[in-house]
């Protein structure tokens, strides 16, 4: 009995082990059947895997393109974006046809506007979102997906002017009005009235970091200082009072002759 045992712990040892072996030259309807499984057990890494391993070693297998749009659609719905949009500009650049191409760039600017959940951390994605949701408004005019990537660009435009109002607010505080400036005309959207819009919610934890774009609860911490040099709207340039070198040096000779008579 206790040889039996032993047999059983050796038997599992190696099976276990079997599990990190490493695996090369297989059919390519074996890497995409592992493939598949490890996306259903919701295990995108080891899917990641296979796939590479599918596209290696079988490079024009016509599997590939049903498996890059499954990659793709597996890392938009576990929130994973930029590997979903990787995915999505794999599949538009090397598969999709002509009449696929509208519903995976539509995925693509969704990708794109998922991955936006904080909109004050990202101005690059922010304004590259808006591009491909305005190129996609161009090129298909008709779309289905028209009304949704037309709302995405409405609320990414709402998104940046509320970004670049909070910046111009920051500037204010800190006496800089030619920054404050800046960021009110550089993408100045005239039809939005902020009476109007209802800004985003912020939750309470974030708040007490983040702040408003006005103040933030730690404010009376910091030092209450003017900034040694600060531009105003007319690009004059103001400084608080500072002696020129000649003065420094006349005040370092009457420290040491108080009397004025010379050395």
């Amino acid at each position: 009995m206790r040889h039996f045992f032993l047999v059983v712990a050796v038997v599992i040892f190696f099976l276990g082990c079997s599990k990190d072996i490493e695996e090369y030259n297989k059919p390519a309807a074996y890497w995409y059947k592992r493939m598949i499984e490890s996306v259903s057990d919701g295990n995108l890494d080891k899917a990641d895997n296979y796939y590479s391993s599918l596209q290696s070693e079988h490079i024009g297998s016509p599997l590939l393109p049903e498996a890059t749009m499954i990659m793709a659609q597996s890392h938009l719905q576990y929130e994973e974006y930029l590997l979903a949009e990787h995915f999505l500009n794999e599949y538009i650049k090397r598969y999709a046809s002509p009449s696929e191409l509208e519903y995976s760039e539509f995925l693509k600017i969704k990708a794109k506007y998922m991955a936006l959940p904080n909109p004050r951390r990202d101005q690059g994605l922010i304004n590259e979102a808006i591009i491909s949701g305005n190129k996609f408004k161009v090129r298909y005019p008709r779309s289905i997906y028209y009304p949704v990537v037309d709302t995405m660009v409405t609320r990414l435009v709402l998104a940046r002017a509320s970004l670049n109002e909070s910046i111009a607010l920051l500037y204010e505080r800190v006496d800089k009005p030619m920054g404050a400036e800046h960021y009110r005309n550089v993408y100045k959207e005239t039809w939005v009235d902020w009476n109007e819009i209802n800004k985003a919610n912020v939750a309470w934890y974030k708040m007490m970091f983040e702040g408003n774009g006005k103040g933030s609860w730690y404010g009376f911490i910091l030092p209450d200082t003017q900034s040694v040099v600060s531009r105003n709207s007319k690009g004059q340039v103001k400084s608080t009072k500072m002696k020129s070198d000649e003065e420094l040096e006349e005040n370092y000779q009457k420290a040491l002759n108080p009397g004025g008579s010379g050395f």
